[in-house]
């Protein structure tokens, strides 16, 4: 269970209509008890003809609700009851007819009575056929819905239960966690504040086959990305080539070299609140990049480098300056010099030689160091866990 996550504790009200798609509402429901939530499923009538009851009870071990008037439910005498207790209502998925209801403000059955019942936040993932969602009526239902701020989640385009290739497909889980995430922090501590993070290890070519590069995952800059969208900042994400998706409802700007993350950060921060280099930028660059592939011929190879920008040294403005400190010794005092070199409002130092720290885990120990250089040391903790801390020091910078 996963008790650093934007999900934690949360009680969530997921509502399932009658699509093929239903099977992607169990594995919602795991991913989401996974999380530390607390789900309490409403079924449709035409979701149990694809999902039953007990599947649903059998993952989030809640009682399912199928029928509004049902005697032998904890919430029968109360029809509103879930939806005074719903931090967030999700509906996944979402039929055509089930957002014709929702636009209308109907009430006729669990779901849209907890819907118009409830002042939580909503999310509506929806699936259906590409010509269903493309109908006029359709588009203009969701449009009615976006006006009352309800979060709209895809659809995604692909092969479709009637065998035809458009848009209809339900998010997969991992992005409707995002959007669900997104809508619970939408109004967070960071609302109205831009951030711009960078990620991922820069790659400097030599050839049109290799490059220069690093080990980092990105996993931390994108650690930082999320967090900051789930405490409501709108976020920008530079990041080079990484194995990692895209993080649902943030900027995502990609780039490869160190100069091409330079023009890219620098363009950001002229509107941005704060700037967070997590990424691994290359110190040094090939003076030239040979036009065909180098052909393996002597038995040693020279190649020139000339030093890249200092990305944070050639940020200036008005924002909040975090960099990263990766060291493999003295770790507190060559942190402190960049505070300095770099002036930075903050640091993040952490030694790569620990094993909890490295590239690519999915936890950090890392230590802070302020402007005046006073030393905050963390304990290991995931890397989502490690960003609240970053970000709650971001805040209080920008409080001050």
């Amino acid at each position: 269970m996963n008790v650093d996550g934007p999900l934690a504790d949360k009680r969530i009200v997921l509502g399932v209509t009658g699509s093929i798609a239903c099977y992607k509402a169990l594995d919602l429901a795991s991913k989401l008890v996974q999380a530390g939530a607390l789900v309490d499923t409403l079924l449709s009538y035409g979701a149990t003809q694809f999902v039953t009851p007990l599947a649903f009870r059998s993952i989030t071990h809640r009682p399912v609700v199928t029928d509004t008037f049902d005697p032998e439910s904890e919430f029968a005498n109360e029809h509103v009851a879930l939806a005074h207790q719903a931090d967030i209502v999700v509906v996944a998925p979402a039929t055509a007819h089930t957002i014709a209801k929702l636009a209308l403000g109907l009430a006729d059955d669990p779901l849209t009575t907890t819907v118009v019942a409830s002042a939580a936040p909503l999310v509506v993932a929806p699936a259906m056929d590409g010509n269903m969602f493309h109908h006029p009526a359709t588009q203009e239902n969701l449009e009615k819905l976006r006006r009352r701020d309800v979060v709209i989640a895809g659809p995604a385009s692909g092969r479709l239960a009637s065998g035809l290739i458009g848009v209809g497909r339900m998010l997969e889980t991992p992005e409707l966690l995002g959007y669900i995430a997104f809508a619970l922090g939408r109004n967070g501590d960071l609302a109205g504040r831009t951030i711009v993070v960078s990620a991922g290890g820069t790659m400097e070519p030599i050839d049109p086959v290799r490059v220069i590069t690093n080990h980092s995952s990105g996993k931390m800059g994108y650690a930082l990305a999320e967090a900051a969208r789930d405490r409501g900042a709108r976020t920008v994400l530079v990041t080079a080539p990484t194995s990692l998706p895209d993080p649902p409802l943030v900027e995502v700007i990609k780039v490869g070299t160190a100069q091409q993350m330079c023009d890219a950060v620098l363009k950001q921060v002229e509107t941005a609140d704060a700037l967070i280099m997590a990424a691994a930028v290359a110190d040094y660059r090939p003076t030239a990049e040979a036009e065909q592939k180098i052909k393996k011929s002597a038995d040693e190879l020279t190649i020139n480098l000339a030093r890249t920008t200092d990305i944070l040294q050639a940020a200036k403005g008005n924002f909040v300056k975090v960099g990263f400190a990766a060291e493999t010794q003295d770790l507190v005092p060559n942190a402190k010099a960049k505070v300095s070199s770099k002036d930075l409002d903050l640091i993040v130092a952490n030694d790569l030689t620990d094993p909890d720290s490295g590239f690519g885990t999915d936890t950090n120990k890392v230590t802070l160091i302020g402007r005046d250089l006073q030393v905050e040391e963390l304990p290991v903790l995931t890397k989502y866990a490690v960003s609240n801390r970053i970000l709650d020091r971001v805040l209080t910078l920008f409080r001050s």
